[in-house]
């Protein structure tokens, strides 16, 4: 398409002030991260205005995005929760606001299995063994080598919320302790007295090594999941997060807080 154009790599990426060598990374299939954003701007560029095209080369790029140990487990999960963890598998860090529940990357398997039960929709114990496989299996990226970077923003009332049962309670608890000593995450409690956050669910922010790589918002919602990509929409996530941050309790005083409630 590009050469139908007429136009050069170092042109395009002039263009859009990408970083020199994008387009050839692009070309020689070692994009390992595609963004939907950038497949539109180069359709638009190119001017590729069939719908049945830009509709196959959008495709191509979400299936890209979903490659890895996860495909395997695509006909348990929604589209959208797939493209989350193929995100997640690529980002370098990820700030986490949870009002609801612990977050996934976080969860012991005693507390996995009621909260993946949860809901009107009945799910066979296999199943339950599955979803837990696939949720301890994304909590490995946050050892070794290029671990990903955790941000935890915990709303308090996730920690006094019982699942499972007491027990279950403590030993999660013990267990963001332990994670909390890792050097690559983060947790911070928001207290009762941080004020009204009624009407805000859960959202993680992806932030990726690349430069050309935008970050994104991953909303979750009753019903469904929402990605945001507009640089305006993930600022103002960004900003409310910096703002939950700022409020909440400092990485001791959390770590005290968890203690006393594990105890």
């Amino acid at each position: 398409m590009r050469e139908a154009k007429g136009v050069t790599g170092t042109a395009v990426e002039a263009h859009f002030g990408w970083s020199p060598g994008k387009i050839s990374r692009m070309e020689r299939g070692d994009w390992v991260f595609p963004n939907l954003r950038d497949v539109r701007d180069l359709l638009d560029l190119y001017g590729i205005t069939d719908e049945v095209t830009r509709e196959r080369m959008l495709a191509l790029a979400r299936d890209g995005r979903q490659r890895g140990w996860w495909h395997t487990y695509r006909d348990m999960m929604s589209d959208s929760a797939t493209t989350y963890i193929g995100l997640e598998a690529e980002a370098a860090s990820v700030n986490m606001y949870q009002i609801a529940s612990i977050p996934g990357l976080l969860q012991i398997p005693d507390y996995m299995r009621p909260m993946i039960r949860t809901g009107p929709a009945q799910i066979s114990d296999e199943e339950v063994e599955k979803r837990v496989e696939i949720r301890l299996t994304r909590q490995q990226s946050l050892v070794g080598e290029d671990a990903l970077r955790l941000f935890a923003v915990l709303d308090e009332a996730v920690l006094h919320r019982v699942v499972g049962s007491p027990e279950v309670m403590r030993a999660q608890l013990r267990h963001l302790i332990k994670m909390a000593d890792l050097p690559n995450v983060n947790i911070q409690v928001a207290p009762f007295s941080a004020g009204n956050s009624v009407g805000l669910t859960n959202f993680c922010i992806l932030q990726f090594q690349e430069p050309d790589d935008r970050d994104a918002v991953y909303v979750e919602m009753y019903t469904s999941e929402l990605f945001i990509e507009e640089p305006e929409e993930v600022r103002f996530y960004s900003n409310f997060f910096q703002y939950m941050n700022a409020s909440a309790l400092s990485p001791a005083e959390t770590l005290a807080k968890l203690r006393e409630l594990a105890s």
